[in-house]
């Protein structure tokens, strides 16, 4: 039985979307293709069987997690701003 699952990933901004996008992008298989529109990230997998989809999808959203971690930690921080006396 042939299982399939379309993701919507919401991100608070576009270079957040577009960082994740593309590092996730480059291990897209016959089994799941990313697309990037916004701030948002469309995700559809395709598997032999449901417990197929469940492995597929579990290391596909821990590889966006990764990227995500990576992608906020290599932000530049924002400068504190100094209050005036």
């Amino acid at each position: 039985m042939k299982s399939a699952v379309r993701l919507t990933l919401g991100f608070d901004d576009i270079e957040s979307a577009l960082a994740v996008a593309a590092a996730v992008a480059i291990d897209d298989d016959r089994y799941i293709r990313t697309t990037r529109r916004g701030r948002n990230l469309i995700a559809e997998a395709t598997a032999d069987g449901p417990m197929s989809l469940l492995h597929t999808l579990d290391d596909y959203l821990a590889c966006i997690s990764v990227a995500e971690r990576t992608a906020k930690e290599a932000r530049p921080r924002e400068r504190a701003r100094r209050r005036r006396a």
